[in-house]
């Protein structure tokens, strides 16, 4: 990752340094971009062709970004300016992002990273862009991600494959590769993503970044450009959020994120913040299954940040978790038999010999479920629901691994079917099988292992995200930001 020529303010328009943060301005964080620009140490126009300047600087080599939005982002941010003294300017204003490309972003092809898609153009934006563009978020780019994001590796016919910025032998993860890797490089201050199975905390963890995937309904979601709405269990099971650098960052783009939009019917009104748990927060450390292969590597990260939750306060206890091996089995289940039954005809014709593999090795993973069986796994989904709601009562944070062996190469999952099961069965269980529950899980970073971040997953009782993220920041707190690492690299 190359660092850009133009990484600092104009020094006619910047004013004294004691106004503004320190280091170049697309290492600011949202929080202090925005205020900055608030009191008017800065400019939106200034803040944006920065951050244009350091993308064009690093996108050529890390191919995060699929669609330039530079013009679209001068416009915005030149009406950002003149509206910045009104009572009308939103918590982002100003604020450089990045959307996934495949949600619909008006006037552009919604392509899923497939180019049978391209002249898929939405005719209106979904409901997390329009969120961001009221809160006064300036869009950049659109970022890469897999054919139809099915896949835990971010790599397409169409656009390419995406580099995770700190080393290009490994993967930046999938389906939300192209933000991870964006947000990471500094290009934009938040990105947005979506998770089915892990596709924003698998990418926060490869490319050292902090994430929450929300509780399913929180942040409402709409393609109209779809022809065909999705099945009901992936539509339970999906949620859209944030990847940022910092924990604040990723709560401020949550709130902006989650703001109504009826063409939701998932779209739960439910408050961003609960009632405290009485005492200490009791923290239940996941006790490793049997038959996972753990990285010694990841042992040690979980025990470290076991350690910074002890000293700030909470009461880790190492437990086991409500068989988890059976979450993670619906997971596939589900996922897996709604999608050979509504998608597979309409996507092998148009996707890869990769996305082929990938695919193949996924679908090897479920049981083959007739109707009845399929109505036996739903109403087993609701008795784990239970069990984990339970369970939750009483470890209200439940701190696990986001993968339990070192991030693998860019293209792993096409190596064989084998390999994809050893990564989606192994190295993922544990952020999979959140999602066929519905809880809300972050990811923030706790160390580096030769060089490559590792990240810890906080799940959540239902619509606490609040208490996932309190738990992240604590460790966030004695970490620090691992991405300052990175940067250090490249100056």
């Amino acid at each position: 990752m190359r660092t850009s020529a133009s990484k600092r303010l104009p020094a006619k328009r910047a004013p004294s340094k004691a106004r503004l943060p320190k280091g170049p301005v697309w290492q600011w964080s949202a929080i202090q971009t925005a205020a900055a620009i608030g009191t008017g140490a800065v400019s939106a126009v200034d803040i944006t062709e920065a951050h244009i300047a350091h993308m064009q600087a690093v996108n050529p080599t890390l191919n995060a970004i699929t669609v330039d939005l530079s013009e679209d982002a001068l416009r915005a941010a030149r009406a950002a300016d003149k509206q910045r003294k009104t009572a009308s300017r939103g918590p982002l204003h100003g604020v450089p992002v990045t959307i996934k490309q495949n949600v619909d972003y008006e006037g552009r092809a919604n392509t899923n990273g497939v180019e049978a898609l391209n002249g898929l153009i939405a005719p209106s934006d979904s409901p997390v862009v329009r969120n961001l563009k009221n809160a006064g978020a300036i869009i950049l780019g659109l970022t890469n991600t897999p054919e139809f994001s099915l896949r835990a590796f971010t790599d397409n016919p169409m656009f390419g494959l995406t580099q995770n910025p700190w080393s290009q032998d490994i993967t930046c993860g999938g389906s939300s590769g192209g933000a991870g890797a964006a947000v990471a490089a500094g290009i934009g201050a938040i990105a947005h993503g979506n998770d089915i199975g892990g596709s924003l905390r698998w990418p926060a963890h490869c490319n050292g970044v902090v994430t929450i995937k929300p509780t399913q309904g929180r942040v409402p979601a709409f393609s109209e450009s779809a022809s065909v709405e999705r099945p009901m269990l992936a539509n339970l099971m999906s949620a859209q959020g944030p990847l940022a650098r910092s924990v604040a960052d990723v709560r401020l783009a949550l709130e902006v994120m989650s703001q109504r939009d009826p063409r939701d019917p998932w779209w739960v009104p439910a408050p961003l913040e609960g009632p405290k748990p009485k005492g200490p927060i009791k923290v239940a450390l996941a006790k490793m299954p049997d038959d996972l292969n753990v990285h010694p590597s990841v042992t040690a990260a979980l025990r470290q940040a076991a350690d910074h939750l002890e000293r700030s306060g909470y009461r880790v206890s190492e437990v086991e978790l409500p068989d988890l091996n059976g979450v993670w089995q619906i997971w596939c289940d589900i996922l897996i038999n709604e999608a050979i039954v509504m998608q597979e005809a309409n996507l092998l014709p148009v996707t890869s010999p990769d996305f082929h593999m990938a695919w193949n090795g996924m679908r090897a993973l479920a049981k083959k479920c007739d109707l009845a069986a399929w109505m036996s796994v739903t109403t087993i989904r609701n008795r784990h629901i239970r069990a984990w709601q339970l369970f939750l009562e009483d470890y209200p944070v439940v701190l696990t691994p986001a993968s339990v062996q070192p991030t693998p190469g860019p293209r792993a999952d096409a190596e064989s079917i084998a390999r994809t099961g050893e990564i989606m069965r192994n190295d993922l269980r544990f952020i999979s099988a959140i999602n066929v529950l519905g809880l809300p899980g972050a990811v923030v970073p706790v160390a580096l292992h030769d060089g490559i971040p590792i990240g810890v997953q906080l799940i959540a009782g239902r619509y606490r995200e609040d208490l996932a993220l309190d738990a992240a920041a604590a460790i966030e707190k004695r970490v620090g930001m691992l991405v300052r690492e990175l940067w250090s690299r490249e100056t």
